[in-house]
Parts: structure tokens; sequence; C-alpha cells
């Protein structure tokens, strides 16, 4: 009988070469039918749904969702700002982490070592559209510091997660 090779995760112990056959297919199209996952991954739908279920108790897959182009909907420009806050007390993260996630402009938004505090990337509609929500959204949460902003020209590769 052949043995699959395990792929180590930290939290769930390990997952094999299937769990990241199907989780590769569902990164790919998550609207495909078990019979289609399962034809791709080489096992029945009945397995697939098994899997997959575990996939989800386990945290691996955590929604599923659309892929959205920006720019279809007039965000033509994405901005990567770097943020440093006056203080770093506990409820001062967590209250400006919490007013990011207010703002819908905002798509990722991280705590981070380094420089800088956070790296916040967000979605405009053009340069007068990021200057808009400056003044009226980001510069009126209270802690900001300091701020620099970088606008992307080109995005070279963009993906969820490395499944190999």
């Amino acid at each position: 009988m052949k043995t699959l090779r395990k792929i180590p995760t930290k939290e769930e112990g390990s997952f094999d070469k299937i769990d990241m056959a199907i989780l590769r297919v569902l990164l790919l199209d998550s609207r495909k039918t078990l019979q289609e996952i399962g034809q791709e991954v080489g096992l029945s739908p009945t397995s697939c749904w098994t899997r997959i279920k575990k996939l989800e108790a386990q945290g691996v897959i955590k929604r599923y969702t659309i892929d959205v182009d920006p720019s279809k909907l007039g965000y033509h420009d994405s901005v990567i700002v770097q943020v440093t806050l006056e203080s770093h007390t506990d409820e001062t993260l967590y209250d400006f982490g919490r007013v990011l996630a207010t703002i819908p402009e905002i798509q990722e938004a991280y705590l981070v070592s380094g420089d800088y505090d956070y790296y916040i990337r967000i979605a405009v509609r053009d340069t007068r559209d990021y200057e808009r929500l400056l003044r009226e959204k980001l510069y009126k949460i209270p802690g900001i510091r300091h701020s620099k902003s970088h606008f992307v020209l080109r995005v070279l590769k963009e993906t969820s997660v490395p499944v190999i």
C-alpha cells in the first residue's frame, strides 16, 4: 500500500498530498462539485466531502468567497500605507485595529515589527479619492504619529496561500 507524504503544520498535525490537492482545486475554483474535485484528486465524491469537512472543522478552510476585480468597481488604485502610532498600549492597538476594520476601503491591515507599526493596503478610485480617505477617515483615528504612503504601480503576484 502506498503511503502518502505528510505535510506538517504547527496547529493541526499534518496533511497529506490529497488534502493539499483538494485545497489547490478549491483555491482555483471553490464552486467545483464534489465529483469534479474527486476526479482531479483521484477520490470518490464522498471521500472528498469527508476531507473537506475535516479541513473546515480544523479551521484550514475558513470560508468560501469570490474574487472581485476592484478596478471593475471603480477602484483603480491600491495604496500601501505604513503607520506609526504615538502609543503602543494594548488599548491603543485594539482601538486602532477596531477602527480600521470599519473602513471599507481597507483591504488588509497588519500589525508589524520594524520601523512602522502597521502596513495597510487600501483600495481607492484615484489620488483624489485617497486624499479624501486620509482626511475623512484615516487621519481622524486618534494616535497616529506618522504615516507613509506608496501607490502600487503593478501587482506582480497575488495569492492567498502557497499551497504546494
